[in-house]
């Protein structure tokens, strides 16, 4: 977050600690988000893996343990919610960006326009989509240059397959690499319920357990 922001909350919680004379202890923002899957499902035995997919991250994280977190790979450039916040704005959609794509993908073809994929290199367990975003960007642009009608539910739908086919795509060939029997999803993108369905899909085959915590505790 913003470092002027979060200076205050600290010398906030540090004095109500002091007063209250209470330990403050310091959560990671990314285990917070790994950790609320805990909240809906007290059962879950790790070792584990989450997919954290937030605005500000993309990550693919080995939950060993509650003592042993290994971060397996993560976003190059932008992270996933990131670049749904900007496609939905140059598509007119608001802000958040990802409920109003989903919502708007629904309607859509997600083969109406072929959209890239950046796998990276063989193996690669990191993301990476500022390509992705800077081709719907150019498809939008020439579009409207040439006076062409835009479908909105198309674009979204397309553009939100190529997103999940990588995510799901690199999610499951983790867990394989690693032999971690449970996938778990984390942050504001693991509320994506298109997300969350395709996952599911792809790890039945290899019997893999997909768990997710409730929208409240994905935001």
């Amino acid at each position: 977050g913003l470092v002027g922001s979060l200076l205050v909350g600290v010398a906030q919680a540090k004095a109500i600690a002091f007063a209250i004379k209470k330990p403050l202890i310091g959560v990671h923002h990314l285990l917070g988000h790994i950790y609320a899957n805990l909240l809906d499902h007290p059962e879950l035995e790790l070792p584990a893996l989450c997919m954290v997919v937030s605005g500000g991250h993309t990550s693919l994280v080995r939950w060993q343990s509650h003592e042993e977190i290994e971060v397996l790979g993560s976003t190059l450039d932008d992270a996933a919610g990131e670049v749904f916040d900007k496609i939905a704005r140059a598509l007119g959609l608001g802000y958040p960006g990802g409920p109003a794509i989903e919502r708007e993908a629904r309607r859509g073809n997600p083969a109406a326009v072929h959209f890239p994929r950046a796998w990276l290199e063989e193996g690669s367990l990191a993301f990476s989509f500022s390509g992705l975003k800077t081709a719907v960007l150019n498809y939008l642009n020439s579009a409207r240059q040439r006076g062409e009608e835009i479908s909105v539910p198309d674009v979204c739908a397309s553009f939100q397959e190529a997103v999940v086919e990588v995510l799901v795509g690199k999610t499951v060939q983790a867990a394989l690499q690693y032999r971690l029997p449970v996938i778990t999803l984390a942050g504001g993108v693991a509320a994506n319920g298109y997300l969350r369905e395709k996952l599911l899909a792809a790890a039945q085959p290899y019997g893999l357990q997909v768990k997710w915590p409730s929208p409240v505790y994905c935001t």
